[in-house]
């Protein structure tokens, strides 16, 4: 997970997308309390290149590869409880994989898809950045 040379990384497709995702943000003056990303390195280039600050959790990796499946339950919990001790008036960014987001949200984000939910896990909508 550490090894960024074992992992896909953004493509310069990516990296665009990843720029007019950040962009998205300023333009439209959403105000973001905090960026977190998972620890898998496309997902960090993401953020940084997108919102320049941001920190990861584990709890945002993936659990695709039967490797990190044993995780899943884990992360689950570890994601509901601290979405759970937001404050109601934040915007927090989570930079993560398609995986996490079909399972709290059924729903099947594409690459780059900005996905909102409420503190309960009901999405309100999303917005698909294209590069």
């Amino acid at each position: 997970i550490l090894d960024c040379s074992t992992q896909r990384n953004l493509s310069k497709n990516g990296e665009l997308q990843a720029l007019k995702i950040g962009n998205f943000f300023k333009n439209n003056d959403i105000k973001i309390t905090e960026v977190l990303s998972s620890e898998w390195c496309r997902c960090k280039e993401t953020a940084k290149i997108a919102f320049e600050d941001f920190s990861t959790n584990n709890f945002l990796n993936s659990f695709y590869s039967s490797k990190y499946a044993k995780n899943k339950t884990k992360q689950i919990e570890e994601l509901e409880n601290y979405v759970q001790q937001l404050k109601s008036n934040q915007n927090i960014v989570f930079v993560t994989h398609y995986v996490l987001i079909l399972e709290v949200l059924n729903y099947a984000p594409s690459s780059g898809e900005i996905v909102v939910s409420d503190k309960n896990f009901n999405m309100i909508g999303s917005v698909e950045i294209n590069y």
